[in-house]
């Protein structure tokens, strides 16, 4: 499978978290990208017409990975273009001033990652998704960017991708 990183608002396509899924990803024998959205840090939406622009240029099965807004652009690209699968942390759901607010992603499955001392995005976001998308939610301890949850999203993402096949 082909594993396609968007990092969030106002971090960039090198992250720690990033480059550490990405490597675990590679570990297991996936291909990874993760596109640069630094000329978008303000257009979610522009964000979702470079991502489903890439998906479709692929010719292997994908896997969108997606932290805050980059979870948003995730899901919104998955309405567009069928994935295997999403693996969203933190993400950026039902958020005032962003295009979508009705969901309907095309994906075989669906897992979420949230903290839940997230002081950015509420964590009831993510359950809120989950409870009408029939999506994994995985409440962590942790703050909005998840850093001392790593541990414990290793073996989630791991576990995830291994599911997909």
């Amino acid at each position: 499978m082909h594993i396609i990183f968007s990092h969030g608002k106002e971090s960039g396509p090198n992250g720690s978290k990033i480059q550490a899924l990405g490597a675990q990803a590679e570990q297991l024998g996936h291909s990874t990208v993760s596109l640069d959205y630094t000329d978008l840090p303000d257009d979610p939406e522009a964000r979702v017409e470079r991502l489903v622009a890439y998906v479709r240029e692929q010719t292997q099965p994908v896997v969108l990975v997606g932290s805050s807004m980059g979870s948003y652009v995730a899901a919104v690209a998955s309405m567009q273009e069928a994935v295997q699968g999403l693996f969203l942390l933190a993400p950026a759901f039902y958020i005032e001033g962003f295009a979508v607010q009705d969901y309907n992603p095309q994906a075989n499955d669906i897992a979420l990652v949230h903290g839940y001392a997230d002081e950015i995005i509420p964590f009831q976001h993510s359950v809120t998704f989950g409870e009408r998308h029939g999506a994994e939610v995985h409440l962590l301890p942790g703050d909005h960017r998840l850093k001392d949850a790593m541990p414990r999203i290793h073996p989630l993402f791991g576990n995830f991708l291994n599911q997909l096949g």
